[in-house]
């Protein structure tokens, strides 16, 4: 799988929707151990622990119970094959795969139960300062 600087390295990435950005990547630090990776102006954010890795991002809106709150990216070494394949088995694709400027290409769907899933290949090792990033630890 190529590397790329502005993505963290763990195959399987949490996603997960916080009113403040900021707040939430405080506080998981401070309790849970995480270490800021990447800063998306405010409304992303990478964070690591040991090998793993979590994205938080600005939830949309006022959260109501029932809100997406949640997804998983997937780190796959051929994101149009991964695509088809899922396709074929039934998957609802909600986003076909795109280039983007951050060097990964990615598709999303959504799966029986209606949890939102991102697959994503590297495609390009970019420097996240060159797309808006500011790096902490890569």
């Amino acid at each position: 799988m190529l590397a790329n600087r502005s993505m963290p390295r763990a195959a399987v990435i949490p996603e997960l929707a916080y009113p403040e950005v900021g707040a939430a990547v405080d506080w998981l630090c401070a309790a849970f151990g995480f270490t800021p990776r990447l800063t998306i102006g405010d409304h992303r954010a990478q964070l690591n622990i040991g090998d793993g890795a979590l994205v938080v991002t600005k939830a949309r809106g006022t959260l109501a119970k029932g809100d997406r709150v949640h997804g998983v990216m997937v780190r796959v070494d051929d994101v149009d094959a991964h695509h088809a394949h899922a396709k074929a088995h039934g998957a609802w694709i909600v986003g076909p795969p795109s280039d983007h400027a951050y060097g990964e290409r990615q598709y999303v769907a959504v799966d029986l139960a209606g949890h939102v899933w991102t697959f994503s290949q590297s495609i390009a090792d970019v420097d996240p300062a060159d797309w808006g990033g500011v790096a902490g630890e890569l």
